[in-house]
């Protein structure tokens, strides 16, 4: 899995800084794993306000993560559901 591992770095990095650099891959994946990057990256891609606001300080508390988890979902399907379809 090393080079997926680092395929997946190499694309989230594409959208900004993540991590310290200094980072092992668990502690990046659980990064990843809260929500908080991934969200940001939907920010990029629809920055429409969102009366959400996600937890900056999961610290490994599953609840936490869920929420952000949920919010990211409810975003992209936000962002779906209001483009027009193309025919």
């Amino acid at each position: 899995l090393g080079g997926f591992e680092e395929r997946v770095q190499a694309r989230v990095k594409t959208f900004g800084p993540f991590g310290s650099g200094n980072q092992d891959n668990l502690t990046m994946y659980m990064d990843l794993a809260d929500g908080i990057f991934l969200n940001q990256i939907m920010l990029q891609i629809d920055p429409r306000p969102t009366n959400q606001r996600i937890n900056k300080h999961v610290n490994n508390d599953v609840n936490l993560r869920i929420q952000n988890l949920t919010i990211l979902v409810r975003n992209i399907k936000t962002y779906y559901q209001a483009k027009p379809v193309l025919q």
